[in-house]
């Protein structure tokens, strides 16, 4: 685990492949155990877990597993299950415009690399792409049609603030993604996410009016004149604007 995580990319990689080629039931009974470590029971968590079942069990049937641990492991455990149902029914993932990508893509065709990739991975080997994949991997996924793929991305570990903050300003992310977002208290506390979703004209009115009260007079006066998102929000901006100013 300690070698999984060093600086040097190649052992990084050896230790890892290492960890992954164990026998499924073999690493389970250490995941079992409770007086293994802490600090292994998160790496296995977040780096290990996704990729197979029994780990996922075998962490929430160890007594010592943390509280936040053991929530974000049901939750990847109920992600799994809702993509295993759902896999014959789903619908392929479609292909970004090219007048999109080349906005969002430095590297074309690396990116179109990696979404030919996706592109032939099931439901459950595309959450956890989602989980543990790459930036590029996730900025895909986070449009995938499958509602409960593109939820996973939200519960990747790798993800940084960045990335939720674009997600958040992204025109073509179902409803569901900018709900989940705006509820969710590690994201809303970033100032950065709140305001690019006022600013998002997808996102749903019942929602970004409540986030008005977190936006300051600059932004508000930005927004008052943004005629990109719906009157109503750009009236109550406004409105908050007057309101402040007697």
């Amino acid at each position: 685990m300690l070698l999984a995580e060093d600086k040097d990319e190649e052992i990084r990689k050896c230790a890892l492949h290492t960890l992954e080629s164990w026998p499924p039931k073999e690493l389970q009974q250490v995941l079992l155990d409770s007086s293994t470590p802490g600090a292994v029971l998160e790496f296995a968590a977040y780096s290990l877990a996704p990729g197979c079942k029994e780990w996922r069990e075998g962490l929430l049937e160890n007594p010592s597993l943390s509280p936040p641990l053991r929530e974000w492991n049901e939750t990847i455990t109920s992600l799994f299950a809702e993509a295993e149902a759902s896999e014959s029914t789903e619908a392929p993932l479609p292909v970004a415009a090219d007048d999109e990508s080349a906005s969002r893509e430095k590297e074309p065709q690396k990116k179109t690399t990696v979404l030919q990739k996706i592109q032939q991975m099931s439901a459950v080997q595309r959450i956890k792409a989602a989980l543990i994949g790459s930036q590029d991997e996730r900025l895909i996924l986070i449009r995938d049609p499958n509602k409960t793929v593109s939820r996973a991305v939200l519960q990747s570990p790798k993800l940084s603030e960045r990335e939720v903050e674009n997600f958040a300003s992204m025109k073509d992310v179902s409803e569901d993604i900018l709900r989940t977002i705006a509820r969710s208290r590690k994201f809303a506390k970033n100032y950065s996410v709140v305001r690019a979703l006022v600013n998002n004209p997808r996102t749903p009115i019942d929602l970004g009016l409540p986030l008005l009260n977190h936006i300051n007079d600059h932004d508000l006066k930005w927004l008052a004149l943004n005629r990109n998102v719906s009157d109503v929000i750009r009236t109550t901006a406004d409105k908050f604007l007057k309101r402040k100013k007697h």
